[in-house]
């Protein structure tokens, strides 16, 4: 029998693995401490002191009052509860929502859904790092404008926003500034206030946390409404059950994320760009996607001319390797990333375009063979291509 080939993980933008100690702490919650904190008696306490604590685990990180998170079940769900319930309760002050085209789908959908209850959006474009033109921005802003939302680090291409600037212009206009910061919390530092920032998405399953779990930062005095009724939890913002093992998960996540950030995301860092480095040396007519420093720490992402992205993954996936080809909410379509497209690139090298995102695991050797492979499967996939053809003969 064959021998299984290790596999080689680089999709941690899309979930990470749970930290031991993250799922040892959880555990007892499952089977021992497993009493509604909702409830009167001194058994169900223990559940609502761990509930207590991972919420100060997370303001703490944050740099927030405890009062100002609110646990949801991820960062797709905190996103809609940003947008939808502003919407709601400012529509007496206006209708208008701005953000930008290379957001997650969880904003882009619901400010589609939004616009068809009546509400106008703005979707800004970005300049050819992904970045937000703050120029724009200001233009784009109207008497009516209640909302901006702006993305702390984009999913895909890994370009981090100017996000003080940003919560800077809304606060100069009387704007609430939402940030999904999915993908930055756990990799870079933010302080809510410092960063002027009103509301703040985020999840757990992106820092080593458990998945089915997030939150959402409501900084006081922003007065948005439940997301979901049926009872008091949540300061009677989000009803539900609290999902006691999953907060305690985000909470101990949370912690040894703080812990950790410095020297984990400065050798992640390293890694990462001796991966960039050599793949635009070894790997003619490739180029990177998002900003060559303002980036994640962990995120590379490339664009392969003359490559289908979707048979790179494949053949990548046939020799252990798992990375992607853009959000994993939208892997399943055919169509190029919107993110790519919204940064100038042609359809034909959109679709050839391959992330990898590192972990605190991740080995230079484990990149090396990547680098390989990858050298490999793209001169194969060229090599079958007409378009290759035809282009080597114009030379």
């Amino acid at each position: 029998m064959e021998e299984a080939k290790r596999m080689i993980y680089l999709d941690n933008a899309a979930t990470t693995r749970t930290a031991p100690e993250v799922v040892e702490a959880m555990l007892p919650y499952f089977t021992e401490l497993y009493g509604n904190p909702s409830s009167v008696y001194r058994f169900s306490q223990k559940s609502k002191d761990a509930v207590v604590k991972g919420r100060e685990s997370v303001a703490k990180a944050l740099g927030a009052d405890t009062s100002e998170i609110y646990f949801t079940a991820g960062g797709s769900e905190a996103d809609n509860w940003a947008l939808k319930a502003t919407a709601e309760a400012y529509k007496t002050k206006g209708n208008h929502i701005i953000t930008t085209k290379i957001e997650h789908h969880a904003i882009l959908h619901a400010a589609e859904w939004l616009e068809k209850q009546g509400f106008e959006v703005t979707y800004l474009d970005v300049d050819e790092n992904g970045t937000v033109k703050l120029e724009e921005l200001k233009k784009a802003i109207r008497p009516t404008t209640i909302l901006i939302s702006v993305m702390f680090a984009n999913n895909e291409i890994g370009t981090v926003q100017p996000i003080r600037e940003i919560g800077q212009i809304a606060r100069e206009h009387g704007i609430l500034f939402h940030t999904d910061a999915v993908q930055a919390f756990g990799q870079i530092p933010i302080r809510v206030d410092d960063l002027n920032i009103d509301m703040l998405s985020a999840s757990a399953h992106k820092l080593n946390g458990p998945k089915g779990i997030g939150c959402l930062y409501i900084r006081k005095g922003v007065k948005i409404r439940s997301f979901v009724h049926g009872g008091g939890q949540e300061r009677k913002r989000r009803a539900g059950t609290e999902n006691v093992p999953g907060i305690v998960g985000f909470g101990a996540a949370v912690e040894r994320a703080m812990r950790t950030m410095e020297d984990r995301t400065a050798r992640e860092k390293e890694l990462r760009d001796y991966l960039i480095g050599r793949v635009l040396k070894e790997v003619p007519y490739t180029r990177l996607n998002g900003h060559y420093t303002n980036r994640l720490p962990n995120n590379a992402n490339f664009s392969f001319q003359f490559v289908e992205g979707e048979s790179l993954l494949i053949m990548l996936d046939m020799e252990g390797i798992c990375g992607s080809s853009g959000s994993a909410c939208t892997s399943g379509s055919l169509d190029p990333s919107h993110v790519l497209l919204a940064i100038g690139l042609p359809h034909e090298i959109a679709h050839g375009s391959l992330r990898l995102t590192l972990s605190e695991e991740t080995t230079k050797e484990e990149l090396d063979e990547v680098v390989e492979v990858i050298k490999r499967i793209v001169e194969r996939l060229r090599n079958m291509s007409p378009l290759y053809e035809d282009f080597l003969r114009k030379q």
